[in-house]
């Protein structure tokens, strides 16, 4: 592999989360919502090894997002990175010894990655989102989103490559079979966002040097990846706009740094080298 960061969704949606971000010798996972065996069955597939990967940030406790945690950071000793109020609200706390608890709005060195963190509205304990760095290159992972906050809007702007959610076509939504508490739920604000609400988004704050946008999180029930794809296409720019899948990994994209970057706001800094963790 050659420089800049290789991203990709290795899955998307309510049936599993999870994403790679990594350099040529290390990556961290962004959750760990579908099963180990499967984990390591798309990286391999992906042409990765899985002995890049060092570590996993839990964005929140919805199991669609943690279904794999316990036994990947298991099996490989990975240090998982996880909010206080996520780890209570958690039917069970992962039986390894290398959680780390984090703020939700902070930023953490480790290896060759620093990661922000920041709150976004989302019917969970202590959710955020997660915009990881390296070699001044910005990836921004932007999903289960209730709605657009001004953190939001300034992180997104700064980033190379982002994956964004798309969950549902509000019109989908209001005719379809869900019944009207899961409707509300799903665009009460702490739910899910729509195309629209997302299209805003990209068409308002998509900086000109982003390069690839990934759109994530669909509802398979409220959402159609044609739909989404002809919605942002208009608007791509010179990015490459992608939809992520529900049952495969990938594609691998590499992303390279290019033009001015917006800077991004300071934040409680917390620097853990990769190979000297402090565990609890």
């Amino acid at each position: 592999m050659s420089m800049g960061l290789h991203i990709a969704a290795i899955n998307s949606g309510s049936n599993g989360n999870c994403y790679y971000i990594g350099t040529q010798h290390e990556a961290i996972l962004v959750d760990a919502g579908i099963s180990c065996k499967e984990t390591e069955r798309r990286i391999d597939a992906l042409g990765l090894s899985f002995s890049l990967v060092k570590a996993i940030w839990v964005t929140h406790e919805h199991i669609d997002h943690i279904r794999g945690l316990e036994q990947l950071s298991r099996k490989y000793d990975l240090p998982v990175f996880l909010t206080n109020g996520t780890l209570a609200r958690m039917r069970q706390r992962p039986e390894t010894r290398n959680l780390h608890l984090i703020e939700a709005n902070s930023r953490t060195c480790f290896g060759e990655f620093t990661i922000d963190t920041f709150s976004k509205y989302h019917d969970a304990g202590d959710p955020f989102s997660v915009v990881v760095e390296s070699k001044g290159i910005r990836v921004g992972v932007f999903t289960d989103l209730g709605r657009v906050c001004e953190s939001l809007k300034q992180h997104f702007s700064g980033c190379h490559a982002a994956f964004l959610e798309a969950n549902y076509d509000g019109e989908m939504l209001e005719k379809g079979r869900y019944p009207y508490h899961l409707k509300h739920r799903i665009r009460g604000g702490n739910g899910h966002l729509s195309n629209t609400e997302a299209l805003a988004l990209v068409k308002e704050h998509k900086p000109a040097y982003m390069s690839h946008l990934i759109l994530a999180h669909l509802s398979a029930e409220n959402n159609c990846p044609q739909i989404v794809q002809q919605l942002f296409d208009p608007h791509a720019g010179t990015a490459e706009i992608t939809v992520a899948s529900r049952t495969a990994a990938g594609p691998l994209w590499q992303v390279h740094g290019a033009g001015k970057v917006k800077e991004e706001p300071v934040l409680p800094l917390r620097r853990i080298p990769a190979q000297q963790l402090t565990l609890f």
